[in-house]
């Protein structure tokens, strides 16, 4: 006896479509939100950089780099 399995197609998740979205499909309002939110990244890796110790990462700490520093 055979068994066929049904396989169901999900449709692909766009990012850039869910915040929109997310917006109300405002792009300026989207800009704005997601500008808010790596301010805030940023400020959480500012904490995790002067809140940890280079013995707890073995000489490893988080930073701040813009693509293109060397």
């Amino acid at each position: 006896m055979s068994t066929v399995v049904a396989q169901t197609e999900e449709p692909e998740f766009d990012p850039v479509e869910a915040a929109l979205a997310f917006c109300g499909g405002d792009a300026h309002a989207t800009i704005a939100a997601l500008l808010d939110e790596l301010r805030f990244v940023r400020g959480q890796l500012a904490l995790s950089e002067a809140g940890m110790s280079v013995g707890f990462t073995r000489g490893w700490k988080p930073r701040f780099e813009i693509k293109g520093d060397t």
